[in-house]
C-alpha cells in the first residue's frame, strides 16, 4: 500500500467558483415564492366600486357652516350661540328661490354630536341640499 504524502495538489489555489451555496439560496427563494404567491392573489372575483370625485364650485349663495375642534358652530365666519340660533338664521335662507346649498365643514377631531346638531338645524330650517366638505388627501 502506498501512501500519498504532501503533494503539490494540496497547495494549489482553487480557481473555480463553488456554486453550491448559490444554488441552495436560489432554491430556497423559489420555494418561498411558490408558497407566498397564492396567498397574495385571491380567487374570489369582486367588482370594486370606482371612486369618482366630483369637483363642486363654491358659489356665493352657498352657505358654509363650520364646526371647530371644540364644537363651536360658525355660519361663514360668524360664531353661533348654539344650534337653535343657527336654525333661526337658516330659516331666512330657506325661503330664497333657488334655495342655497349648505356645505358643512367639520373638524376631523371634533365631537360628531356637534355636526349632528348642525345637520338637525339645517333639516328643521327646511333646507334640502346639504353637503360635506372634506380634505381629499394626497
Amino acid at each position: 500500500m502506498a501512501m500519498h504524502i504532501g503533494t503539490e495538489s494540496e497547495d494549489d489555489i482553487m480557481s473555480t467558483i463553488n456554486t453550491t451555496p448559490l444554488v441552495d439560496v436560489m432554491l430556497v427563494l423559489l420555494i418561498i415564492f411558490l408558497i407566498t404567491i397564492p396567498v397574495v392573489t385571491t380567487s374570489i372575483q369582486v367588482n370594486l366600486p370606482q371612486e369618482k370625485n366630483q369637483v363642486r364650485q363654491t358659489l356665493p349663495e352657498n352657505l358654509i357652516i363650520s364646526v371647530n375642534k371644540s364644537g363651536q358652530i360658525f355660519l361663514y365666519d360668524t360664531p353661533m350661540k348654539d344650534a337653535a340660533d343657527l336654525r333661526e338664521r337658516l330659516k331666512k335662507f330657506s325661503v330664497l328661490q333657488p334655495q342655497p346649498e349648505v356645505h358643512i365643514r367639520g373638524d376631523a377631531q371634533s365631537d360628531f354630536a356637534a355636526v349632528g346638531q348642525v345637520m338637525n338645524a339645517v333639516q328643521r330650517a327646511g333646507i334640502a341640499k346639504v353637503g360635506f366638505i372634506t380634505d381629499p388627501g394626497n
